[in-house]
């Protein structure tokens, strides 16, 4: 990778990852009931609820993911842990964001509820885990998981600006590069990958990519990706 290319990631993921650019952003969710968590007024299951279901419903355009993640999250009167648990949700047909129905909505809390019987938390379930034991997905060892690695991006990152940093027991150089085809197309003219399929492999080889300039913390370089599209529409 040219050292001006790294310069220039380096400085996007610099100035970007700050939450003056995700005030109406999904993670504005979780980052609510963190907050609420660090007053007394939320658990850690509340800010792992919202993050899965914010992240779930990260596809399409952003002023509208917000409006629906606000629509569920009245719907949980603002306790999502408390919802979760009451076994009493919301399950029709009805469209909750795009294709997602209140129905599919109900059946991701009660398996949250089945697992939070036993379990403190999601942290100890891995992507494919998280995919086929929550979401009830066929595990797939070549799908990105997107959503998925976003959560654990909020959930993990710590230096206290956009991520949250609650769960302890995983290692920042675990995480993966949240990858869709937004993600794929910044990296691809950046020059991280070369590879033609959207999968998982290209996601580890984009997260490798940022290893050279971030190695305590590849995914610090997925601001960089967002700073990227920025940049790029001054520049139009």
């Amino acid at each position: 990778m040219k050292q001006s290319v790294k310069n220039q990631l380096i400085e996007w993921a610099e100035k970007y990852n700050d939450p003056v650019y995700f005030q109406e952003d999904p993670v504005m969710f979780p980052r609510k009931f963190a907050q609420d968590m660090a007053e007394g007024r939320a658990v850690l299951q509340d800010v792992e609820i919202a993050a899965l279901f914010a992240a779930h419903f990260a596809w399409g355009r952003r002023e509208m993911i917000v409006r629906d993640c606000n629509r569920l999250f009245e719907e949980m009167q603002w306790r999502p842990f408390d919802y979760v648990k009451t076994g009493d949700w919301r399950d029709e047909d009805a469209s909750i964001h795009r294709t997602t129905k209140w129905s599919d909505v109900a059946r991701i809390c009660k398996r949250l509820k089945e697992w939070y019987f036993w379990h403190g938390s999601l942290e100890p379930l891995t992507q494919d885990e998280l995919r086929t034991t929550i979401f009830r997905q066929k595990s797939d060892p070549k799908a990105p998981n997107k959503k998925i690695n976003m959560m654990r991006r909020w959930m993990v990152r710590d230096d206290g600006k956009v991520d949250l940093g609650l769960w302890k027991k995983t290692k920042k150089t675990d995480l993966i590069i949240p990858l869709d085809v937004h993600v794929y197309s910044r990296a691809v003219a950046c020059g991280l990958t070369r590879r033609k399929q959207k999968d998982l492999r290209t996601a580890m080889e984009i997260t490798d990519s940022f290893r050279e300039i971030f190695p305590d913390d590849p995914c610090l370089g997925d601001f960089a990706l967002f700073g990227y599209d920025i940049d790029k529409e001054k520049d139009a």
